[in-house]
């Protein structure tokens, strides 16, 4: 905890003076341009994978980066994703999963998990990964893990996809869902191409796009 307060007041000192300005702006108001799905795996921050300033991500973050598909009872992330969307006006959702994923290396290797029900039924969430997961045949078990991570990314944007507010978005051609992999020990990331719906070299392909607004797609 020691840590914690040293780094508040390390902040307090020195980084909150030199962002004074932007800091009385967002007193009052928030308008960032993308929602971020990420992990809550600690080695994964992504306003410093993105180099992006207080109030121009809005994140969440949980147990392998899910987003559950819409129903009668919404909780949480459903929550979160309306507001984000229908509400602040977000214009891109990006969904970022990430290597050495400890949620996805549970599934994919099938670990049990009895001690830990509620992590068991929140990971249900990505059982269509899992099917398709489990159809193909992997290398090692550091491959089937990796390819988790992506198939898992994948169910996630078609999660999202049901929620009203997000399809609403689509159509009327106001936003952009993207798929990342993060890697951590490389600093690299992976996104998802629409049209050949394989993972691409960020750096290479920084115009990536998972899946495009139908007045993109109609254009």
């Amino acid at each position: 905890m020691k840590a914690l307060i040293d780094g508040f007041l390390k902040f307090q000192k020195e980084a909150f003076p030199q962002r004074t300005d932007l800091f009385k702006h967002l007193a009052t108001t928030q308008h960032p341009g993308t929602l971020f799905i990420t992990c809550s795996d600690s080695r994964v921050v992504p306003e410093l994978l993105t180099q992006q300033e207080p109030g121009e991500l809005f994140v969440i973050r949980n147990a392998g980066n899910i987003v559950p598909s819409y129903s009668p009872h919404p909780g949480g992330v459903s929550a979160t994703v309306e507001y984000a969307v229908a509400v602040l006006g977000v214009t891109d959702i990006v969904i970022c999963g990430h290597s050495d994923c400890g949620a996805m290396t549970a599934v994919a290797q099938c670990k049990c998990m009895d001690h830990l029900p509620a992590v068991s039924g929140w990971l249900q969430h990505t059982e269509s990964a899992k099917v398709i997961n489990e159809s193909r045949t992997h290398a090692n078990d550091a491959a089937k893990v990796s390819s988790m991570v992506r198939e898992n990314v994948i169910a996630q944007l078609a999660n999202i996809q049901t929620h009203p507010s997000v399809r609403l978005a689509q159509e009327k051609g106001l936003l952009n869902l993207y798929g990342w992999v993060y890697d951590i020990e490389t600093g690299s990331v992976e996104a998802l191409d629409a049209n050949s719906r394989s993972f691409k070299p960020l750096a290479e392909y920084p115009n990536t796009c998972a899946v495009y607004s139908k007045a993109v797609e109609a254009a």
